[in-house]
């Protein structure tokens, strides 16, 4: 039987992963630069948590989750999304004792059952950023600010920002009953899924992308106009951030979260070079879910980005660097006694930094010389009998083609010198 990766699931392969370390180095410098730490939780959790955070007639919960029985009985899902994991890790190691404002980030796999599509994996790869602790409109700014400068340190172009408020506890209840009852009386022009939304989360009807919800909800009222008037205030601080670091946007009354816990501050960066799925963050403000999950209440805000998306804007956008990590050192190797001097040799280069190959397959020079250029290799050192015999190697520059005797007790310093320029 030949085994293939599951449906929805896909190898990162390493002609591959080197784009994926560029871009994830990319991100970590910017996440540091604004301070925030990472944080690395397990990727199951109990499942409660996820049903009481984001809600248990979402779809995530009641269609998309991986979930099962571990043997002592429990229930286990694996993690759809990460903010939950990260407030429950802020409660349960009291991290807001040690700072009144805790500011976090994390890279890694999430897990949806969902039908797979381009940028949509059932495991699929997401980075974001989470800061617990404070109310203030200006950290919503910085918020936007931190993801925004993420795609600019990427080079990617053409981004809009997209944002909204979505209200609180005081606000957002008329407003959803208000809307529920507009929605009922043009319910046979929504499309299915709407209809079957329309009981459970009636918000969501209002960013459906299905072309005859669009037309039935085009005169539908908007939360942004029958918000209360803190959440206004908010809005407009928030507004006025954006305005005054000189960040585009655009208001959009239609943009709610697909998740309970949101409160306030809703914003997405979308790209056009995405097609209709053509978000690459989401994020919001979220003060109620660490009371929610048992904590005392506390403010919060943060964002999640999808990274596969973003390695198809960066493939679209060429902003790839020119090829994979180079090797440095490739040293050819003519008979075992040569090979085990290489060896040893390699292992001095490689504690200094170099990126060193040798071959072990005992083939003809001209073929290491072959894969030595197939590896990018800068430099080729050769060592046969001879050079055993003289001790000394011949050292190839591969690009001029130009070659250099270097004596045995000179090869590390050789390199220190030509690495370095």
């Amino acid at each position: 039987m030949t085994y293939k990766s599951i449906k929805g699931t896909r190898d990162i392969l390493p002609s591959e992963s080197w784009k994926w370390q560029w871009a994830e180095e990319k991100i970590r410098d910017v996440m540091h630069a604004f301070n925030f730490r990472e944080i690395r939780t397990p990727v199951f959790e109990e499942t409660p948590l996820f049903a009481r955070s984001i809600g248990e007639l979402t779809d995530i919960v009641s269609k998309e989750m991986y979930t099962f029985q571990d043997r002592s009985g429990d229930s286990l899902s694996l993690r759809p999304e990460m903010t939950a994991s990260v407030v429950r890790a802020y409660i349960q190691h009291s991290l807001g004792e040690h700072s009144p404002l805790v500011k976090l980030y994390y890279m890694g796999p999430m897990f949806r059952q969902e039908r797979p599509q381009a940028g949509r994996l059932r495991q699929f790869h997401q980075f974001g950023a989470e800061a617990i602790g404070a109310q203030n409109p200006t950290l919503d700014v910085e918020m936007i600010a931190l993801a925004i400068a993420i795609y600019e340190a990427l080079g990617v172009k053409k981004t809009t920002l997209k944002i909204n408020s979505v209200g609180c506890e005081k606000c957002r209840p008329p407003y959803k009953e208000m809307l529920k009852q507009r929605l009922w009386k043009v319910r046979n022009e929504l499309s299915q899924e709407s209809q079957r939304r329309l009981e459970s989360n009636p918000l969501r009807v209002l960013d459906s992308k299905a072309e005859e919800d669009r037309r039935a909800i085009a005169d539908m009222p908007l939360l942004k106009d029958h918000l209360c008037p803190d959440c206004l205030a908010h809005f407009n601080d928030v507004i006025g951030g954006l305005v005054g670091l000189g960040i585009g946007y655009e208001e959009d009354g239609h943009l709610v979260r697909g998740l309970d816990y949101y409160t306030k501050t809703a914003f997405e960066i979308i790209s056009k070079d995405l097609g209709a799925q053509d978000a690459l963050t989401g994020g919001g403000r979220y003060d109620l879910l660490t009371e929610e999950l048992g904590g005392k209440p506390t403010p919060g805000i943060g964002f999640a980005a999808g990274i596969e998306r973003l390695m198809m804007v960066l493939e679209k956008q060429k902003l790839f660097p020119d090829g994979a990590t180079r090797t440095t050192l490739f040293i050819a190797t003519l008979g075992r006694e040569a090979q085990r001097w290489a060896v040893k040799q390699a292992l001095e280069l490689r504690s200094r930094g170099l990126c060193v190959e040798l071959d072990f397959l005992d083939r003809s020079l001209k073929s290491q010389m072959r894969e030595a250029d197939r590896l990018r290799a800068r430099y080729v050192m050769i060592v046969g009998e001879n050079e055993m015999v003289n001790r000394t190697v011949t050292i190839k520059t591969m690009e001029t083609g130009e070659q250099k005797s270097v004596t045995f007790d000179d090869v590390t310093n050789f390199f220190d010198i030509s690495y370095n320029q």
